[in-house]
């Protein structure tokens, strides 16, 4: 059986391929939606574990059906309200899950259009489902700690208690990701004028708030990489008596293995190292691309390094070809860690 992050990759490159052919509601919940509960280890066959269409009175809206219920030991615990791929999730779409919530015992509840899936509970009040997702995850960005809180609604991990007693501080620490982030790119006045006060003696003027607000998008861009090239350079120093030496080449073809290369390797190791041993992975140097291989075997490539350019190429190996896409930095990489880790999984016990 595929492994979950398998099956959610797929899913991912199912959203880009074919994302106008699915953008009916219909369409994604069969398309995306039961593959991805599926994914969780529920089976979709049975409607005594996954009831479609489920229908319970409620105050004044008798017979109104919500997409889907999740049993499990015969009582309910997830609802799931599905809409078209294209719909922008926002409160509106949480009339019919407001209500159902208050009339079942599920202390989950799922909102999704297919691509993003927004878990609720009543964290705020009880029996009241919140108006924020305490947890959201994006197909299109499957990152390690997105996929750790995921794994914890598989059916074989599913426990009521222990999602509940993370999810309140889960619930803010992603409204402060989401705030930060947002002001990273378009810094707001109350953040303009509390750095201002801490950085500028004097009056604050609009060339001065316009000169502090561009100093906070810097800033912030400079402290991320920072701490990146300061995690590859510990990396470097770590793992440099684990770097294997090909034999030098002739004069005529000698080839020169950047920092920029071994940095792209040691990026790739990092992000796969929960999938295989990072001591797997090598890099083999070539003419016109650097290849990152498993147990230095050409045979087993995990990504290609195309850096003798002036843009730069990944090479991407979780289909049945090299896939080439184009990154500005070493940081986009790890846009692409979840096919990556694909990858990675392939050769995990080979």
């Amino acid at each position: 059986m595929s492994s979950l992050e398998n099956v959610l990759q797929t899913l991912a490159v199912r959203l880009q391929n074919h994302s106008e052919t699915i953008a009916t509601e219909e369409a994604a919940k069969t398309s995306v939606v039961l593959p991805f509960l599926q994914a969780l280890g529920y089976d979709v066959f049975n409607p005594s574990e996954v009831v479609p269409e489920f229908t319970a009175d409620t105050v004044g809206k008798k017979g109104e059906k919500v997409d889907y219920a999740v049993k499990l030991d015969g009582e309910i615990k997830v609802l799931i309200e599905c809409k078209g791929l294209n719909t922008a999730l926002d409160r509106k779409h949480l009339s019919q899950l407001y209500r159902y919530f208050s009339v079942t015992k599920a202390k989950f509840a799922i909102l999704t259009n297919g691509r993003v899936y927004e878990f609720y509970s009543d964290l705020e009040e009880p029996n009241k489902l919140d108006v924020k997702p305490f947890f959201s995850f994006d197909l299109m960005d499957q990152r390690a700690s997105s996929l750790a809180e995921l794994k914890k609604f598989q059916k074989s991990a599913f426990d009521e208690s222990k999602i509940l007693a993370t999810a309140e501080r889960l619930k803010y620490t992603s409204a402060i990701k989401t705030f930060l982030s947002q002001q990273m790119e378009q810094p707001g006045e109350a953040l303009v004028k509390l750095v201002a006060s801490e950085v500028y003696d004097g009056r604050v003027t609009s060339h001065v708030r316009e000169m502090v607000q561009e100093g906070i998008q810097v800033a912030f861009r400079d402290v991320i990489r920072d701490a990146v090239q300061a995690r590859l350079s510990s990396a470097l120093e770590r793992d440099a008596e684990h770097e294997t030496v090909e034999e030098a080449p002739s004069v005529e073809e000698a080839i020169e293995t950047t920092r920029d290369e071994i940095e792209g390797m040691l990026t790739i190791r990092a992000i796969v190292r929960d999938v295989i041993d990072a001591h797997r992975i090598d890099l083999r140097d070539a003419k016109s691309y650097c290849a990152v291989l498993v147990d230095d075997n050409n045979r087993k490539p995990l990504a290609r390094l195309h850096f003798n350019r002036k843009q730069w190429y990944l090479g991407l190996f979780d289909q049945d070809h090299e896939e080439r896409v184009a990154i500005a930095d070493l940081n986009d990489m790890f846009r692409y860690a979840g096919r990556l880790r694909v990858t990675a999984e392939k050769y995990k016990d080979s």
